[in-house]
């Protein structure tokens, strides 16, 4: 035994020395139970699996370095809700009154809930599967939920990027192919296409030239080649840049994470010397404060929050499980969180300043269209010349000129005003029209680029950060899926990743077909929202209520250097739970009060009409839900009844130097002393550690041993080193 020990200090000295058991137990050899007579579970003990549990452990792949880690964060956690979803909610939620619920709620859920998974991947440096099996085996489900629900969200999300790879290509000729209808011939007559004309030219190359959309989701229309092709494209991209694991995703990462900034601030640069930018922006930040009294402003907030973090998917998981064990994963989740808000404050910037050069495009091309109609009525006498102002020029007709002349007209033809078909043409009218998801970046922005001063730059440059935001979120989403299964199952990751994105692919087709839209639809509505959130609520109750907050704070104190704040404590014990039961609860009722159904678009009218979904689309709406949340009670019954292994068995079968943690999550100030030195011989816990390999019928569960009859405390100590297997 060493000199310095506190045993050898009393042998050689009168004076009182306290040693802790920590103390004792770092002097002592290794153990190993399976080895020695203590191994009661009869398990053979087999040495060369040992041995490479071990060094799968020590091997384990690493960030090159810090920046890549944080850029693979970001690439995750900001992707195209960023550009066509949080602009849409701030517009439509109260301006920059929605900031403040969503900052609020970013403060109180999202940091806190990030700050979770990015700890316990760091802690146990293992996927989602392993994590969850380590930390409650009996929520092990945790771990395959957000294994499915991240197979659901990619075989959609791909389809995305395969729209934006499309719209790429045919970015790179002048004029755009979106901005002008197509002529068809009619015999000897050329006529613009009908469709297109009743709609507009980027709407109709939207829906007729990229999709070549059915009227509903019920006609399939067979597959569209063009778009099973950027599909394979899409899936081919997110293969390569998976295959190696962090060793080629993390250099993708340092472009896709990156260059989307570039685009974002060169489009904001543009954006604010066009006409009418401003007043898209002050439309855009012009607070409505009475809507933060709304119920459902909070909960979209909270929901946005919720999927901008990537909270639940297992990437966060992932991406963490690489980092070395004494990394400030603190300092990661602040900054991530943050980064993640002014990116989307940022593009909402964007987004508002080029519609508000939109909107004065259109606002121009509506007084131009009444100027004409009012032309027209003069000419046939319907109208009298004197209601026309004397200083209006209708060869230089201003928008406040026409609004004076519409109130004149409108004020004395007040009883058959309404026949004349007028249009107001308010530029408020033009900024209200709100927009979402494709309708933003397929149609919208499409068209607010082709009245760009090079416009196939701008086109090419908006699109390729569409890709970059999309692939960098799709690694992370795969890596969900990924990590987990090769740390669990030891399959090769090359093998796997090459598998599992041609049957991602194949499955993909349905998303490809003439009807693939609707599905897109139905999958981005409802495979994630409820699942997603049972998922991160359980896994808050697992760390917060079953492992303890008290031990996991402690375990990040040692595992920091320094203890989190006080407010992690009681944000994950009660706010968080809370909150996200609430967010639940809404949900639920949303999808109750909201009867499913999608927009289709009905060829022969040029519009959208909203649909329901038939029986066999609901079945399918349904299944989805079902078999995302399928995993949680499974695993659970499974393991509860002992019908299958709770994945801890070699979870704590050596005990090494230096790998001993203390739990003292239970003791209050000054019970340490007298839970070493208790005289009372039942208070006494014995000074070795609890064997968690013993886990017969008749056993409890690992989490279930604090409740054990070895002393006031139970078992005083576990492993800080990571498990050695899983399921």
């Amino acid at each position: 035994m060493p000199k310095n020990s506190k045993v050898t200090q009393r042998e050689h000295s009168s004076e009182h020395v306290t040693e802790s058991v920590a103390d004792l137990l770092a002097h002592q050899e290794p153990v190993d139970y399976k080895r020695s007579v203590l191994n009661v579970t009869g398990e053979a003990w087999d040495k060369q699996k040992e041995g490479d549990e071990e060094l799968d452990a020590e091997n384990r792949p690493a960030w090159n370095s810090k920046l890549q880690y944080i850029l693979a964060q970001i690439g995750y956690s900001v992707g195209l809700g960023n550009v066509w979803r949080f602009p849409y909610l701030c517009q439509k939620n109260g301006g920059g009154a929605y900031l403040v619920p969503y900052l609020v709620l970013l403060i109180i859920i999202g940091l806190p809930l990030f700050f979770l998974e990015l700890a316990v991947g760091q802690r146990i440096r293992r996927g989602s599967i392993g994590v969850w099996n380590y930390i409650c085996p009996r929520l092990g489900g945790i771990g395959y939920a957000s294994c499915l629900v991240c197979f659901f969200v990619g075989l959609y999300y791909n389809v995305i990027i395969g729209w934006s790879i499309f719209y790429f290509f045919k970015s790179f000729q002048y004029p755009l192919p979106w901005s002008e209808c197509p002529i068809v011939k009619n015999g000897s007559v050329a006529v613009v296409e009908t469709e297109c004309e009743r709609s507009s030219a980027t709407t109709y190359f939207w829906y007729r030239e990229t999709l070549d959309i059915s009227n509903s989701i019920s006609e399939s229309g067979g597959l569209n080649w063009k778009m099973t092709l950027c599909l394979l494209v899409a899936w081919s991209l997110v293969g390569l840049a998976m295959i190696k694991g962090i060793q080629s995703s993390g250099k993708v990462m340092y472009f896709s994470s990156l260059f989307p900034y570039l685009v974002l601030v060169c489009f904001l640069v543009r954006g604010l010397l066009l006409r009418g930018a401003v007043d898209g922006i002050m439309h855009m930040f012009t607070p409505k404060l009475d809507k933060m009294l709304d119920p459902q402003v909070w909960r979209e907030a909270a929901t946005q929050v919720f999927f901008a973090l990537g909270l639940g998917f297992g990437g966060v998981i992932a991406f963490s499980s690489y980092n070395k064990q004494d990394n400030n994963c603190h300092f990661d989740a602040t900054l991530v969180s943050f980064i993640n808000f002014f990116t989307s404050v940022l593009a909402t910037l964007v987004v508002f300043a080029v519609l508000g050069f939109k909107a004065n495009i259109m606002n121009e091309k509506c007084v131009v269209e009444n100027a004409e109609k009012i032309l027209g009525y003069l000419n046939t006498n319907v109208l009298s010349h004197d209601l026309i102002p004397p200083h209006v020029n209708f060869s230089h007709l201003t928008a406040k000129d026409y609004n004076e002349m519409y109130r004149v007209i409108m004020t004395v033809k007040e009883g058959h005003f309404k026949e004349l078909g007028l249009d107001a043409c308010l530029l408020e009218d033009e900024l209200n029209k709100s927009v979402q998801g494709t309708g933003l970046a397929f149609i919208a922005f499409t068209e607010a680029m082709t009245h760009f001063p090079a416009s196939p730059f701008w086109s090419v440059m908006f699109f390729l950060m569409l890709i970059n935001l999309g692939l960098g979120s799709m690694i992370g989403t795969m890596s969900g899926i990924t990590t987990p299964i090769i740390d669990t199952f030891k399959v090769r990751k090359e093998v796997f990743t090459v598998g599992c994105c041609i049957f991602a692919f194949v499955v993909g087709l349905i998303f490809v077909q003439r009807s693939g839209n609707y599905f897109v639809t139905m999958f981005d509505d409802y495979s994630a929202t409820l699942p997603l959130t049972v998922v991160v609520i359980l896994e808050n109750i697992a760390v917060a209520w079953i492992y303890g907050t008290k031990k996991f704070m402690q375990e990040l104190t040692e595992m920091l250097g320094f203890r989190p704040y006080q407010f992690y404590y009681y944000a994950w014990k009660y706010v968080s739970p809370i909150c996200m039961a609430v967010l639940m609860t809404a949900s639920i009722i949303q999808l109750g009060v909201s009867p499913p159904g999608y927009s289709a678009w009905i060829r022969e009218e040029a519009a959208e009409k909203f649909l329901f979904y038939p029986t066999w689309a609901m079945a399918i709406l349904i299944s989805l839900i079902i078999l995302a949340s399928l995993p949680l009670p499974l695993v659970f019954i499974l393991r509860q009844f002992h019908l299958v292994s709770d994945g801890s068995n070699a979870l704590s079968v050596t005990y090494k130097k230096g790998r001993m943690m203390k739990d003292i999550s239970n003791l209050e100030d000054n019970d340490e002393t007298r839970f070493i030195l208790s005289k009372v011989p039942s208070e006494t816990p014995s000074p070795m550690p609890t064997h968690r390999s013993y886990l017969g019928p008749g056993s409890n569960s690992p989490m279930e041993m604090s409740s054990a009859p070895n002393g006031r405390y139970g078992s005083g100590y576990l492993l800080a080193s990571t498990p050695e297997s899983e399921l």
